[in-house]
Formats: structure tokens, C-alpha cells, sequence
């Protein structure tokens, strides 16, 4: 079938029209703009780092050397990042935060939008990702890995495309930045007292890590190992509601009135183990002062095995009223049923184990020469990630039906009572073993970059830089579900009862892979030769990705109304083809392959001004003004489409689909900020900036033409967008005498944005990764060997999608997260440390189509830390 979108000349609003025209003129206005420093790495701030003062003081030196607007993160000493991961460091900085998955900050949201909008490079490079679409999990990059990051908030020319929001480059150590050799490992205990209240879960656990980084041969080679292993409990304790019977329900208290019913509800108990460990080794070289080699490899895997225990009770949802009679004690509030008792309810008893293997690997060499007036560069990397996935699920229904009783009332109140007997595995019948699903995702990125730079002295042009990207990209994803009745009969005494405080108790197997294999057969949890459903077929899809960009980038230095300025300006263009494949399904028949696909080419101009407003420029004004892009999701570009053709050649056709013509968000953004630096580690900063985004990205039911006929496709489209916009505050310094070896860090963030989703219909939700209010402060001390750190992060609500399944979006309640390390230096060499993150046991809320009582609620628990590092 061929496939054509009916289209209309957007209008496109004055304010954007001005925005894009001024873009267009600084691109010809090169002697607008500052030179420095290229962006500088915090590594080569300094070489000895240590403690928190001198993180703060590099940070800050790193990011006023900076020509665009960059937050930074450095090391406070070698394999020490202030936090356990990056993903931590990356939450607290101004205007950035995190959703949270299995109680650890994983992917950042950064000036009120989402993942999508946020690129991810390791020493520049883009990254692969395990996850369906785009975005990188933060928390697969630990501390003796990775030494610090650069927070692009702006544009520039020769930053790989990709980030509207901001482009995390994460930075690996430079060994010849060293003057000596260096090894640093620690060790940690982990104590999670939530285990406590699990039978069965594990409240503690180790990890390690350590570097090692040294010189060879006249300090001409240089070598860095690193590696790290953590053995962290996954627990949770989680109740979630299904969501309201909107259309079919019936008038049950008699006023008059349709009272909204639930579908139904669940319980959960999670008591897991996530295993992750990673290693990185790199080499440099430089046999003459204009030549630098530099190979490295990094690999992170995250091994995950979590048995889980839940309860399901549905029959609630009272279709057309016939199960109002059984209905009493019906609490309603604005016409939804949040609280009744009712008979003849059955309950699911739900046994399963979560196995999921992720694997993220990248390497890359970079060759670095001078000739003269010349550098010239070149870079070859590979990225590859994967994720294998499986859920078993010993899935039983009770023998009789009983009555239950429940109040969802939201801000968090979610009380529950069963008539059954669900700890007693005589009360539910035979089990069935179920597989939903055996799901695998592959990436896999190729990049080449070649580049050339030529020093200046032509009036305010310093240097001017160009370049040329080239990627190839490809992902996929297949899936297999069955489910496998059993061989023979489970006895009474191969289960054990769970009892969990707040919980209906819960009936487990003592052994579930042992008695999985010998009841259902040895094979049971392996796909090799099932045949995929229909609805797996649909689901597979695989995304191709062809890229180039030609860049132009003027680095200048000079003097505008008589004050001192530094900057670049430049141009990027940027060409992809896209193809997406899946199968296709038409009025229920058996599935076929479609595919489908478009290009595009892209102008992304960049103006960046640095403006000192006094002598030791101490004082500045920076100003931004670029044209951005983001990807689309690569899920989001599968050919997979289900399609209902009625015979009625006068009816439309409807179905869902991907979308693989889809185009990438775009974004004319301003940028502008004063920032004072009145001493060493001290800032004072206030920053604006308004992003124009076009053709945002949203699922909706799209009017298309497919064969020359009418017809509704829900998928994701590009839409009209909208502004995003906000103020960034930050004040950091360290306190004068008395207070001398405080400091204090605080920064606080509001966003706007008139930019919607596309669901829930009729009251659609603000933009994924809205937070109006974010910010945060960390008090600390260091003196005489002691360090301590406090820190405080909040977050108003936003909208997230946490789950693989695009488009679940839940709005995520507000949050504050406490967490507390302390460290003391016993000798030069050791020092013994002590940390707790989440101090006051923040919960996790999720509220569904902007229905209060339509809650998900997960408790992840506290986590303390006892370790100690020793420096060789």
C-alpha cells in the first residue's frame, strides 16, 4: 500500500518568524561573535584535584573558559565523582533533573522537556542505546569511569546535533594529563533496611571499584584501567490503579447519575538484585608535541533478576450497570467510584520473575595532529547496545469468588481488603505458566568525523574550524509470548506465604526455577522454536538510519562597544534517510512486511557571545541564538501497522501504526545570561532562554490518504509545537571566616510551555518533561580531612513516560530527595566514608489520564552506604 499524509502550509507565528530570521543574519555575522578556548574538558583544568572545594573551583573554571553556556562536572578526585553515578551528578545541576527507576536517578530531563530531547555523548561521541527509543540510562556510567561531564546548554557548529534541550558529553580520564602513576579503589557496603520487610530479599550488598592510571616511555604513553561491580537489591513496594470504566458505566447509588467504575486494581512486592559492572580502558599516545593518538574502550552490564509477587482483582468495571446489585458503600467524588464493597469478586495470584540483561558498549580511536597553522583531527567510534528481556509469570485464579473492599482516594490513599484466603495455595486453582514477553532490542551506531582547524589573524576571526559526520545506524526489536499449562500437579508444600505490612499476604514458590522446569517442562523458558503471535509479529520492528553533516564554525576574539568578547558562530547541515520496517496487518489477516521511509536536510546556524563587562571579566553577559534538532524516537519510526479496511468503499480506513516519515523536532532558541564570578568556586548567575519548537512529537489519530482513500491512523506525528521557555537562578560560594570550609550551592529553575500532548483526550497533558518549579541546594564542609555534603533536590510534577510502551504518560508527582555523605581522611592514603540517599523515604506517585484517583504509588526505600577508598 502507498502511503501519502494529506498536508497544508503551516502558519508559522511572527515571534517565529523574527526568531528564524535573526538566526539566519548572525550565521553572515561572524565578528559578532567571542573566542577562547574551545570548549575545555574539566580534566584539563587542573591534574591533582581533590576534595569538594577544588571539584566546585575546576567546575567553575571550566565553565567560564567555555564559549557557549555549559554546566560542568568535575571530578573531586581520581575515580571520585560526587555521586555513586553520573546520573546523580547530572540531577542536581541548574535546570536539570531525573525521573527515578528502581530507586536510582536514570534518564535526565533537562528545561522542561523529556528524554527525547536530551543527546548523550561519551568523549563526543553519540551513544547506542538498550532502551526502545533514543534516550541513554545515566546510571551505567559509575564514578571510576567517568571523570566528569559537559551540560551543553547551547549550540555550536561543531557539537554533534541531536539535544534541544541540552547534550551531555560524558568524559573519560586523559592518562598524560597525569604526571604520575595512580590507583585508587574502593569498597562499599550497601544497606537497604526495606529488605527488612520483604521475606526472601536481600538488605545488603557490595561494590567495588577502582583505576588505575600511569605513563610509559617518557610520558610519551599513557594508560587508564577502570572498573566497577555493585550488587544492588531491587525492591519496591508498589499498589496501582487500572483506571476507570469511562463510557459503559451505569447509575449505581440511584441519583440520576453514571457512577464511573474501576477496571480494578493490584498490589506488588519486589525483591530483587540488580548486578551492574563495567570496565574502561584507554590509551594515549604522543610521540610529538603536534600529535596526540587516543583508543579507548568501554563496556557496562546490568544483569538483572527480580522476583515479584502480585495480586489482580477485576469484575469492578460494571459494564452497562450489570453488577450494580452487588455494589455497596459507594463512596463517589465527582462521579467516579474511588470506594465500594463488592460481592463475587475473583482474585489472580500472580508468582514472577523479571530477568532483563542489558549491555552498552563503546569505543572509538582519535588521532590528533598539527602541522603549522593547522590541526586537523580525525575520529572513528562504534556503539552498540543491547537488551534482553523476559517476564515468567506463574499466573493462578482463586477457586471462588469473594468480597473486597477498597478505597483509591487519592494523595496517595490506596486501602485494600480481600474476602479470599490469598495466602493459602489451596484456595487457587492449576497455574499456568505465562511468557509475556521474550522481548530483544538491538543497536548498533558506526560514526566517522574528520575535521580541520586553521588559526587566524584576521580581524576578530582567531580560528575557523569545519568539518564532516557521517553515522550509520540501525535498531531492532522481536518478541516471542506463549504460555505453558503444566505437567503436573504444584503441591501445597512446594509454595511458602508471604506476609508483607500493609499487604494482602501473597503465596510464593520456595524454589520458582526449580519447580518451573520440572512442572512445565525444562525448556519452558525458552523461545527456541515458538512460533510468534500475530501481535508479536506486529510489535517486531527494525529502524535504519543514514546520516551526514558539513560544518563551518568561526571562533573569534575581539572587542564590541568597546568591551572585550569571545564566541563562535557557524553553520551545520545536516542530511538522513530513515527507513522503517515492521509487518502489517490488514482486517485480521496473517501479517506481511511493509516498510516505508523519507529524508531530509536540516540548516542549523549558531551564534554563541561571551561579553566581558569589566576588567578581569570576571563579570559576564552571554548570549545565545541557534536553530536545534532532535530525532525522533527510533520505536517510533517502525513500519509496524495494523490496518481495518471496511468493505464499504464510503468508510474510512483506521488502524495504528509507526511512523517511519517521521521528521525531527526543531527548535529556534535564545539564550541569555549574566553570570558573576566573584571568587575562586563563587558564581552568581541569572539566565533566560525561549525555545521556538516546531513539529513536536505526539500520538495521534492522523487523517491520511492510504490507496487513494480515506483513512485514521493513530501514530505519532509531527505537530505544530509550541514555546518553551524559562529562568535559571544559581548562587554558589564558599563562606569567609568563621565559616571558612562551608560552601554552598543553590540553583533554581521555572519553565513554561504552551506545547501539549495529544492524550488524554480532550484534557491533554503539558509537554513530557514539564517541571515548572526545579532546584536545589547542597550545604557542605571540608576541613582537616573531613568532608560533608547535604543536598536537597525538588521537583514540581511533570509528565514522564516510564514504561517501553510509547505514549503511557503519567504525571509524576512533585518530589524532594535528601541525600547525606560523609567522609573522613585517615591517612594520606585512606578514607573512610558514609552516605544516605533519600533521607525522608520519598515516594514515587504516578497519576494517570489526569484523574486524581487514578494512582500508581511505589515505595523504593532508604539506601546507606559504608566504604572506604585507598589512594596509592
Amino acid at each position: 500500500m502507498n502511503q501519502t499524509t494529506r498536508r497544508t502550509t503551516p502558519h508559522v507565528p511572527p515571534v517565529r518568524k523574527r526568531l528564524s530570521a535573526l538566526i539566519q543574519a548572525a550565521c553572515v555575522l561572524p565578528a559578532l561573535a567571542a573566542s577562547a578556548q574551545a570548549q575545555t574538558e574539566p580534566a584539563a583544568t587542573t591534574v591533582t584535584v581533590t576534595g569538594i572545594r577544588a571539584s566546585v573551583r575546576n567546575a567553575l573554571q571550566a565553565k567560564e573558559a567555555s564559549n557557549a553556556m555549559v554546566e560542568v562536572i568535575a571530578s573531586e578526585d581520581i575515580g571520585k565523582l560526587p555521586d555513586t553515578t553520573i546520573a546523580e551528578s547530572l540531577a542536581r545541576l541548574p535546570g536539570l533533573s531525573s525521573g527515578l527507576d528502581r530507586g536510582n536517578a536514570s534518564q535526565i530531563v533537562a528545561r522542561g522537556m523529556g528524554p527525547r530531547f536530551i543527546g548523550a555523548l561519551l568523549n563526543g561521541r553519540e551513544l547506542a542505546s538498550s532502551e526502545p527509543g533514543r534516550a541513554v540510562r545515566f546510571e551505567l556510567f559509575p564514578s571510576e569511569s567517568v571523570t566528569g561531564a559537559i551540560v551543553h546548554k547551547t549550540q555550536s557548529a561543531d557539537l554533534v546535533e541531536g539535544g534541544i534541550a541540552t547534550t551531555v558529553d560524558l568524559l573519560t580520564v586523559q592518562p598524560l594529563k597525569y604526571s604520575e602513576r595512580l590507583v585508587s579503589l574502593k569498597a562499599d557496603a550497601l544497606y537497604y533496611p526495606m529488605g527488612r520487610d520483604l521475606p526472601g530479599a536481600s538488605s545488603t550488598a557490595p561494590r567495588l571499584g577502582g583505576i588505575y592510571v600511569d605513563q610509559f616511555n617518557g610520558r610519551t604513553l599513557g594508560v587508564a584501567l577502570a572498573f566497577s561491580y555493585q550488587d544492588q537489591p531491587s525492591l519496591h513496594k508498589n499498589m496501582r490503579h487500572w483506571g476507570f470504566n469511562e463510557d459503559h458505566s451505569a447509575d449505581i447509588t440511584g441519583d440520576g447519575q453514571v457512577d464511573k467504575t474501576p477496571w480494578g486494581f493490584q498490589d506488588e512486592v519486589k525483591r530483587g538484585k540488580d548486578k551492574r559492572s563495567s570496565v574502561l580502558a584507554k590509551v594515549e599516545y604522543k610521540p610529538t608535541a603536534d600529535a596526540l593518538i587516543t583508543g579507548d574502550l568501554y563496556y557496562a552490564r546490568a544483569a538483572i533478576t527480580e522476583p515479584g509477587l502480585q495480586h489482580w482483582t477485576g469484575d469492578l468495571g460494571n459494564w452497562d450497570g450489570w453488577a450494580s446489585s452487588k455494589f455497596s458503600g459507594v463512596d463517589v467524588r465527582n462521579g467516579y467510584v474511588v470506594g465500594a464493597t463488592v460481592s463475587d469478586v475473583g482474585l489472580t495470584t500472580n508468582d514472577y520473575t523479571w530477568v532483563q540483561t542489558n549491555s552498552n558498549f563503546a569505543g572509538g580511536l582519535n588521532a590528533k595532529l598539527g602541522s603549522g597553522d593547522w590541526k586537523y583531527e580525525a575520529d572513528l567510534s562504534a556503539s552498540r547496545a543491547t537488551r534482553d528481556s523476559q517476564w515468567r509469570d506463574l499466573r493462578q485464579f482463586a477457586n471462588s469468588n469473594s468480597t473486597i473492599r477498597w478505597s483509591f482516594t487519592g494523595d496517595e490513599r490506596m486501602d485494600y481488603s480481600f474476602g479470599h484466603d490469598s495466602g493459602n495455595p489451596a484456595a487457587f486453582g492449576t497455574p499456568t505458566m505465562h511468557v509475556d514477553n521474550d522481548g530483544h532490542i538491538k543497536d548498533q551506531l558506526k560514526a566517522l568525523q574528520l575535521s580541520a582547524t586553521r588559526s587566524l589573524d584576521s580581524g576578530d576571526v582567531r580560528r575557523l574550524k569545519f568539518g564532516a559526520r557521517v553515522t550509520d545506524r540501525e535498531k531492532s526489536y522481536h518478541q516471542t509470548t506463549w504460555s505453558v499449562d503444566a505437567l503436573s500437579t504444584v503441591p501445597d508444600s512446594a509454595y511458602e506465604t508471604i506476609r508483607v505490612d500493609g499487604f494482602a499476604p501473597f503465596i510464593a514458590l520456595r524454589d520458582f526455577n526449580g519447580t518451573a522446569t520440572s512442572v512445565f517442562g525444562a525448556n519452558v523458558f525458552d523461545a527456541t522454536g515458538r512460533t510468534p503471535t500475530q501481535w508479536d509479529q506486529l510489535a517486531g520492528w527494525q529502524v535504519t538510519e543514514r546520516s551526514s553533516s558539513l560544518f563551518v564554525q568561526a571562533d573569534l576574539d575581539g572587542t564590541l562597544f568597546g568591551l572585550p568578547y569571545r564566541g563562535n558562530a557557524g553553520l551545520r547541515v545536516v542530511h538522513n534517510r530513515q527507513t522503517g520496517a515492521g509487518m502489517q496487518m490488514v482486517n485480521g489477516a496473517a501479517p506481511s512486511p511493509f516498510s516505508a521511509g523519507t529524508s531530509y536536510t536540516e540548516a542549523l546556524p549558531s551564534l554563541n557571545i561571551v561579553l566581558g563587562l569589566d576588567d578581569k571579566q570576571e563579570k559576564q553577559l552571554r548570549f545565545g541564538l541557534s536553530r536545534a534538532m532532535s530525532r525522533a524516537p527510533l520505536d517510533e519510526m517502525r513500519g509496524s501497522r495494523n490496518i481495518s479496511i471496511d468493505t464499504n468503499p464510503q468508510a474510512p480506513i483506521t488502524g495504528s501504526a509507526g511512523n517511519p516519515t517521521l521528521k525531527p523536532m526543531i527548535a529556534n532558541q535564545l539564550d541569555l545570561a549574566y553570570q558573576w564570578y566573584f571568587g575562586k568556586g563563587s558564581l552568581l548567575s541569572a539566565g533566560l532562554f525561549y525555545k521556538d519548537l516546531s513539529r513536536y512529537i505526539a500520538i495521534t489519530s492522523d487523517h491520511t490518504t492510504i490507496d487513494g482513500r480515506e483513512a485514521w491512523i493513530t501514530h505519532s506525528v509531527n505537530g505544530k509545537g509550541g514555546y518553551v521557555r524559562g529562568i535559571e537562578l544559581v548562587y554558589q560560594t564558599n563562606l569567609p571566616a568563621p565559616l571558612d570550609g562551608f560552601g554552598v550551592h543553590a540553583n533554581y529553575a521555572y519553565t513554561d510551555s504552551n506545547v501539549r500532548e495529544q492524550t488524554p483526550a480532550g484534557n491533554p497533558f503539558p509537554i513530557e518533561g514539564l517541571m515548572r518549579h526545579n532546584g536545589g541546594m547542597t550545604l557542605w564542609y571540608e576541613k582537616n580531612g573531613f568532608e560533608a555534603r547535604l543536598s536537597a533536590n525538588h521537583h514540581s510534577s511533570f509528565v514522564r513516560n516510564p514504561t517501553w510502551t510509547t505514549g503511557s504518560l503519567v504525571v509524576n508527582g512533585a518530589e524532594t530527595y535528601l541525600t547525606l555523605s560523609l567522609a573522613q581522611q585517615i591517612t594520606p592514603q585512606l578514607q573512610l566514608r558514609f552516605g544516605i540517599d533519600n533521607l525522608t523515604n520519598q515516594k514515587v506517585v504516578y497519576t494517570s489520564g489526569n484523574n486524581p484517583y487514578q494512582q500508581e504509588v511505589t515505595e523504593f526505600g532508604r539506601r546507606f552506604n559504608l566504604g572506604v577508598s585507598y589512594k596509592l
